[in-house]
């Protein structure tokens, strides 16, 4: 057990930990080579090909049928996942404490995934196709105006709109952590007009807080599990933890990225949405759009997950920012203690591999988040330690 944190976490419950994570990397590794080994056995097989084949014998309308492939692959695709899905939910996370989730919530989430998915995804679908058959080679113009402005409403309207078909979202109550919470905003001129209560304790005994929205219509979303979790002033340290995510601008960095990169993927996939060779290597008869977009989301993985490496090291430059920023405008000593009981509740691995690190994680590994903290701790916190 790391030294720093020896009076903090006790014997049992970093050899839990440990034990947690063994199991997760261990499912994680046979989920991961099923789907590969599937994947290739679908291939092989020219399935791609055959469904496009005989799905074309009964629609004739490019745009219906593109609809109806990929219902088809999605539907497949989601009933090989829901195995893993249980397993995970009542199996792992049940064994070791953290599940809430009944088998009827697990049910009803799936039925609005799916209703969400038609609704949703549908639209953005029929929109992508209708473009890439009345401007062919230009669509990605059109398409990145779309979907960077829906990306752009998700951001303002995610909170309001999807997540309360998920979960309850409760305006905070009066009371000493409510005053903490606007004494705090103010002091930093913080415009907090709406702090949410989610109760994440629904599914899972882990705990969370985030910030969405962007210009006047931001808000702080505690979840219940937290609440409980923790003292008020850890509360509050959390809270300016996600301000300062947006005084430092990094929602906002984050949509301009992710809008440069999807243009980039949309111009490639525009030089090659037309190419007749990928539908036939996918055992199509002839060209086929949908068929295109299934070999491009094969050939597009490698820069995908180059690309996925760098946002991890952004996200962590960030939450460093933030880090930064709730320590030296409220407490970095309760911070960190924040930090350590979200650590000792949700078993996370306190000593992960830095190459794992650099490729796959969004934060920085719980020691080196406490050990920048300290340097902007104040003499009287010093003095407390």
């Amino acid at each position: 057990m790391p030294q720093r944190l020896k009076d903090f976490y006790e014997a049992s419950e970093y050899e839990k930990s440990q034990r947690y994570q063994r199991v997760k990397s261990k499912f994680a590794f046979l989920t991961t080579a099923f789907r590969t080994a599937f994947s290739i056995f679908v291939l092989a097989l020219g399935f791609f090909g055959s469904l496009d084949g005989w799905l074309s014998l009964y629609i004739e309308n490019p745009i219906l049928l593109s609809f109806a492939f990929f219902g088809v692959v999605l539907i497949l695709s989601d009933v090989l996942n829901i195995p893993f899905e249980l397993y995970s939910t009542f199996v792992i996370e049940e064994k070791f404490g953290f599940n809430k989730t009944t088998t009827a919530t697990f049910w009803v989430d799936k039925l609005k995934g799916y209703l969400l998915m038609i609704v949703i995804g549908g639209g953005l679908g029929y929109a992508i196709f209708w473009f890439i058959q009345e401007w062919q080679e230009q669509f990605w113009v059109y398409t990145l105006i779309v979907i960077t402005t829906f990306s752009l409403l998700m951001s303002i309207f995610y909170t309001s709109l999807i997540l309360p078909l998920f979960n309850k979202l409760t305006p905070l109550g009066n009371g000493e952590l409510k005053e903490k919470i606007n004494e705090y905003a103010n002091s930093v001129d913080f415009p907090l007009s709406n702090i949410y209560v989610i109760d994440g304790s629904k599914r899972s005994s882990k705990a969370n807080a985030f910030f969405s929205g962007i210009g006047k219509r931001k808000k702080i979303v505690l979840y219940d599990t937290l609440i409980e979790k923790q003292t008020d002033e850890e509360l509050v340290a959390v809270l300016a933890h996600e301000v300062g995510h947006f005084k430092k601008k990094h929602i906002v960095y984050s949509l301009i990225i992710s809008t440069i990169q999807m243009s980039v993927m949309l111009y490639l996939l525009s030089l090659l949405i037309f190419n007749k060779d990928l539908s036939q290597a996918l055992g199509g008869q002839g060209m086929a759009v949908h068929l295109n977009l299934v070999a491009f989301g094969l050939l597009y993985t490698p820069l995908s997950k180059t690309t996925g490496v760098f946002m991890n090291w952004l996200s962590r430059k960030n939450e460093f920012e933030a880090d930064a920023y709730a320590s030296t405008t409220y407490s970095a000593s309760q911070l960190q203690s924040a930090l350590k009981k979200l650590s000792v509740d949700g078993l996370s691995n306190l000593t992960p591999h830095p190459a794992y690190v650099f490729i796959n994680y969004s934060h920085h590994p719980l020691l080196e988040r406490l050990g920048r903290m300290d340097s902007y701790k104040t003499e009287d916190e010093n003095r407390a330690i």
